[in-house]
């Protein structure tokens, strides 16, 4: 579903403040993997979404998706097939828009809608968007006309989970989209991510601090430093790994200790 072939990125080049982001990357996840990503301030995590995503075009290598060669379309394009979210959970939504006026934004403007500038959503999408809301187990189905602005961060995070995978996303690309929740509504929004990544079985890459969630989220694990993965663990090998198993796994690949304290300090939460 999705090809990284030897991608790079030089951000400030030919300066003092040149910084090599991603050094010669290569990823490949077939449809329907869930892959989790760790790796310390710096590593090049951002930047991979960034390639993806089209928030910029890369020095060299190429994107693939779905077999489409996409490395230099616009982001906007891209939006159509690549769900996004991000660690604030005030990114993604209008404020000032009603819950169900946001939602007709993200139904529209995806491939389902060819001739989206000229449509609007009719009785049936209502329900349809009603009926996914209910799903979030927040009584958001019941408060469809409220604007956006009025809801708790976690509502407005799980309402942007919903927006971008209202009509199924090839691609969904998840930046830490928890990160910035309490613990209670952290979990619940993973717990929704979990579900609905599994129901409709679409491709995700999740980047996460947390290294247990790591570990038991999906069914692929990769840590980069430096602009590269160094590891990527899947399989029976991740099933018995343990969080100290990853950090030295981390250590022989990068050549060093991982010298994040967020992330180490998560490894000792359990």
């Amino acid at each position: 579903m999705l090809k990284l072939n030897h991608v790079s990125m030089t951000f400030n080049p030919g300066t003092v403040n040149e910084k090599k982001a991603l050094n010669d990357l290569s990823l490949h996840l077939a449809p329907g993997d869930f892959a989790t990503i760790v790796g310390s301030n710096g590593a090049g995590k951002s930047t991979l979404f960034g390639s993806i995503a089209g928030s910029f075009w890369p020095d060299t290598g190429s994107v693939v998706l779905d077999g489409q060669d996409i490395t230099f379309l616009p982001a906007h394009v891209r939006s159509k097939q690549i769900g996004h979210l991000f660690q604030d959970p005030m990114r993604g939504t209008a404020p000032h828009m009603t819950i169900e006026e946001n939602l007709a934004l993200a139904y529209l403007r995806t491939e389902k809608s060819k001739s989206s500038f000229f449509s609007r959503v009719n009785k049936k999408d209502k329900e349809l968007f009603r009926e996914h809301l209910a799903l979030l187990g927040m009584g958001l189905e019941d408060r469809m006309s409220q604007p956006v602005g009025l809801l708790s961060g976690g509502q407005r995070q799980a309402l942007t989970l919903l927006m971008a995978t209202l009509v199924t996303p090839k691609l969904l690309l998840l930046d830490e989209h928890t990160a910035a929740l309490d613990p209670a509504t952290a979990e619940k929004v993973l717990a929704l991510t979990r579900d609905i990544v599994a129901q409709r079985h679409i491709t995700c890459l999740m980047i996460t601090h947390n290294m247990h969630s790591a570990l038991e989220l999906g069914n692929r694990t990769l840590m980069m430093n430096a602009g590269r993965i160094v590891l990527d663990v899947q399989g029976e090998e991740r099933a018995h790994m343990t969080v100290d198993d990853l950090l030295a796994r981390f250590a022989a690949g990068a050549g060093q200790a991982l010298d994040n304290d967020r992330i180490l300090l998560s490894s000792e939460a359990r």
